[in-house]
């Protein structure tokens, strides 16, 4: 997907505005780069469609990299698949840097994720416009953000990101709106809310059961 100067200038303006002084911050800025508020991982997750494997999830799921500039984001993005090219089923987890894409992680455990399931042919273009969201530091409530992932099926992707607290309505309801209004979803897009509470571990899935819609 080609990268326009637009969308460059985009999240370099954001970024001096939300700037935040500390060390690595002058580090990069000596260097001539321009820090992001927050440093990120990416993560990926491939399985094998039929097969059982006895390994656990967390040792199946493998960081790729890490970025905490904008130039890195862009050096990483342009040689990640788009999501049309990766094979099902496949995931790829957004994170911020020292947090898990796991439910048992301390940031999540109380946590949960909205959840937009697309058409194939909708996904990539969702996707990134989500991750410019999340590196630009364009959504309400960024604290509260833990990461996104998509993941690639048979017969459509599933877009989720992560929250931290999912007992408070009002944030939870405000990331919802965030994100509708960031990635201009269409009105009949439909929303689903998960909390990585007991019953999420108990069924054993991320996107069955979800109680909230919107």
């Amino acid at each position: 997907m080609e990268i326009t100067e637009r969308r460059h200038d985009e999240i370099m303006d954001n970024v001096k505005s939300q700037y935040v002084s500390d060390e690595r911050h002058s580090r990069e800025l000596k260097a001539g780069l321009h820090p992001l508020r927050y440093k990120f991982a990416i993560w990926y997750t491939r399985r094998t469609p039929g097969v059982r494997n006895q390994t656990s999830y967390e040792d199946i799921i493998k960081k790729i990299v890490e970025f905490s500039t904008v130039e890195g984001f862009w050096a990483c993005y342009c040689h990640l698949a788009r999501s049309s090219l990766l094979p099902s089923p496949t995931d790829l987890h957004f994170f911020k840097n020292g947090i898990r894409p796991l439910w048992e992680d301390g940031a999540n455990c109380n946590g949960g994720k909205w959840i937009i399931r697309f058409s194939k042919v909708l996904s990539s273009r969702f996707w990134e416009d989500l991750l410019l969201a999340l590196v630009g530091d364009q959504l309400d409530d960024a604290d509260n953000i833990c990461g996104a992932v998509l993941s690639v099926r048979f017969s459509e992707d599933i877009i989720s990101v992560w929250n931290r607290n999912a007992s408070d309505h009002q944030a939870v309801m405000g990331l919802r709106d965030s994100i509708k209004r960031h990635l201009k979803l269409p009105h009949a897009c439909v929303m689903e809310y998960k909390p990585h509470d007991a019953s999420s571990l108990r069924d054993n899935s991320s996107y069955r059961n979800t109680w909230l819609r919107g």
